[in-house]
């Protein structure tokens, strides 16, 4: 079984630890892994570079949680962490004030930039770091291009009353309260799929859409010209989970990113959002939660096959059980 995961962010590491313990209980090895393979097509447009180092936010985020090292009750970063570093930076005026580095994390920083100066691809940078933790899965960068997100928000004090942020500016610190009006990708023209994206979706068995971000996650990767070729040629079946319960996020601030796109936050706009494949869109099928049952018999004509269970992934067992909810509705997909 050969399963590949598009994902990005806190919700998509969450999804993808579910996905890892679903397979080790359905398909496991004498090892106490599974002789399924996972790989995770990694969103890269949250990337930065800050005070001379590169970050990538939700790369690291799947690799500290998959490692058993992330701080569970943040929700980002390395557990046991200090800010010796941050803080000494601050008093020399590097970097931003209000986008802290841990000390852990920053070694993470250091030598990822250090490979890439040596002139390492992106891609060869993520194996590298992978090698230290068994991680049970296999993360993969969306590319190896530089897309970093950037945001168009409404700014009266500008003469044409907009100015542009780095994504995590407009995250980080302004906690995204400033209306966007739209999400730019830098790059994307020139980018292309990191090696082994297309042959993990062309030769996988199920395809699966973590409940990430739509806009500046799921968005960014399938933005990459060949991705979203990719995934209407393959055979699998491509599975989507709702990242709205009850018109609400379940983490982050997806709200404050769908409508610069015209999207509603339900669960059944952002399923007409992704589309079915069958149209010309993502998915074959989307899981909503139970308190959005009423989606199913609604996007029911626009192709997609949808099911409501439980989304709430408040632990292991939780976020496995999801997992299971979409491996069990690929196999109502491909039986039909």
């Amino acid at each position: 079984m050969r399963i590949t995961v598009l994902a990005g962010g806190v919700g998509g590491a969450r999804y993808v630890r579910g996905v890892r313990e679903e397979v080790r209980r359905r398909w496991p090895d004498a090892s106490g892994g599974s002789d399924a393979v996972v790989d995770v097509v990694v969103n890269t447009g949250d990337d930065l570079w800050l005070a001379g180092v590169r970050l990538m936010p939700d790369f690291d985020s799947l690799l500290y949680a998959l490692a058993g090292v992330n701080d569970a009750e943040r929700g980002w970063g390395r557990a046991g962490e200090t800010e010796r570093v941050a803080a000494e930076l601050r008093e020399w005026g590097v970097g931003w004030p209000w986008f802290t580095l841990g000390d852990l994390d920053l070694g993470t920083h250091l030598a990822r930039t250090a490979w890439l100066r040596e002139g390492r691809t992106v891609s060869e940078v993520t194996e590298r770091l992978q090698l230290r933790w068994p991680l049970g899965v296999h993360l993969v960068p969306a590319t190896d291009t530089e897309v970093d997100t950037h945001v168009l928000v409404a700014d009266p004090d500008e003469i044409d009353g907009e100015r542009e942020l780095h994504f995590q500016e407009w995250w980080t610190r302004y906690r995204a309260s400033l209306p966007a009006i739209a999400f730019r990708q830098r790059n994307l023209d020139v980018a292309r799929p990191a090696h082994g994206v297309v042959e993990a979706i062309l030769g996988a068995d199920l395809v699966l859409v973590a409940p990430s971000n739509p806009v500046v996650s799921i968005g960014t990767i399938v933005s990459i010209p060949g991705i979203r070729e990719a995934i209407a040629e393959t055979h699998a079946p491509v599975v989507g989970v709702s990242p709205i319960i009850g018109g609400k996020v379940v983490r982050g601030m997806a709200d404050a990113c769908l409508p610069a796109i015209g999207v509603a936050t339900t669960a059944e706009a952002v399923g007409r959002h992704y589309g079915a494949r069958s149209a010309g869109g993502l998915l074959d099928g989307w899981l909503v939660d139970e308190s959005d049952a009423a989606a199913v018999d609604a996007l029911a004509g626009t192709g997609l096959v949808a099911a409501s269970v439980p989304l709430w992934m408040r632990d292991l067992d939780t976020s496995a059980a999801l997992a299971g909810a979409a491996l069990d509705l690929a196999t109502r997909i491909r039986e039909s």
